[in-house]
């Protein structure tokens, strides 16, 4: 039995879909809160729900009494963790609610496995772990200590958390730094989303840093493929690790290390929009906007550790990707292309 959290968001239903349609078991877990339209999760929710060998409990990992009964329940053979509370502008405003997802939850994950010893657990850190770090391709061996987001520290804090319990309790732990994963049924609140619903309606996309940001866009599927390659294979202490010269990546007294998940490429947002403008076959109006505060220039993965370790290859190019979210928003929203 796999317990995957997060279970009704963007990239947990993708990771249910994928782990049932190998054979899994599947019990997943999500509140479903209203952080966006909950329309959306209840629909990824009722997909899941279909599917046999999927068994959904809707519990909050900070209720810490309910996430331990669950734990001792569920007994999984393996844990995914993907929930938490997204986004980085919103931080800005609700700090608490990183607080209490991000922290105390995945304290109640660790406490979970602590318990129930799973051969694995998963999780979800971000690419916008490594803050002021501006020397590209970004490399899980170079030091992440300068988040500019609260939602940032929290991954950050998230993989220093289960360094600890790998260390104490003996479970092996591998973090993700994911890199602006896109791609069907994804959230509302992201950028594609966004300039999708502008583009449709006729409405100029706010577009920060003048479009010349870089990001290493990375389609779900990609994702996914990273994240069950990880689950697989479960981290081990690094027999090369010297504590003279301690490596952020990997652990010499614990089973834990942090992989990066990407595509390993840079993609101008200029080109993002203009794919998905074509793709919808309506114009898009640009308003240029200046950088937001937290917001970064680029973003680049470095994967050559995934690659190795996992086996990882990403495979689908942006113009593929988008493509594939652009059939999806109009059949989920019974849009034809003009």
């Amino acid at each position: 039995m796999i317990l995957v959290t997060g279970s009704a968001g963007f990239i947990g239903f993708h990771v249910v879909q994928a782990l049932i349609a190998r054979g899994e078991r599947v019990v997943g877990v999500d509140n479903i809160t209203p952080y966006y339209d909950p329309t959306l999760k209840l629909a990824r929710l009722a997909r899941l729900e279909a599917l046999p060998g999927y068994q959904h409990h809707r519990i909050d990992l900070a209720d810490r009494d309910a996430a331990a009964g669950l734990f001792r329940e569920v007994q999984p053979r393996g844990v995914v963790h993907l929930a938490a509370q997204p986004g980085v502008r919103y931080s800005l405003e609700h700090p608490e609610a990183y607080v209490d997802s991000n922290l105390v939850g995945f304290l109640s994950v660790l406490e979970g496995c602590r318990a129930t010893q799973p051969a694995h657990l998963v999780f979800a850190s971000t690419s916008s772990a490594y803050g002021a770090n501006a020397a590209l391709p970004f490399s899980p061996h170079q030091p992440a200590n300068h988040p500019l987001t609260l939602y940032a520290a929290t991954k950050l804090a998230n993989e220093s958390m289960a360094h600890a319990y790998a260390h104490l309790f003996g479970f092996p732990c591998t973090g993700l730094r994911f890199f602006t994963v896109y791609g069907p049924w994804t959230r509302p609140d992201m950028a594609l989303y966004r300039f999708a619903d502008a583009i449709v309606a006729g409405r100029p996309i706010e577009v920060y840093g003048q479009g010349r940001m870089q990001r290493d866009f990375t389609y779900v599927d990609d994702i996914v493929s990273g994240v069950i390659a990880a689950l697989d294979r479960p981290a081990s202490p690094d027999p090369d690790w010297r504590s003279e010269a301690p490596d952020p990546a990997s652990s010499g007294v614990a089973p834990w290390r942090i992989l990066n998940i990407g595509a390993g490429t840079r993609v101008e947002l200029m080109t993002y929009i203009e794919v998905l403008s074509e793709a919808l076959g309506r114009p898009a109006r640009l308003n240029l906007m200046p950088m937001q505060p937290g917001d970064i220039a680029r973003t680049e993965a470095d994967i050559s550790d995934t690659r190795r370790l996992l086996g990882y290859t990403p495979t689908t190019s942006v113009e593929v990707g988008v493509r594939r979210f652009a059939d999806w928003y109009c059949e989920y929203h019974g849009v034809s292309r003009a």
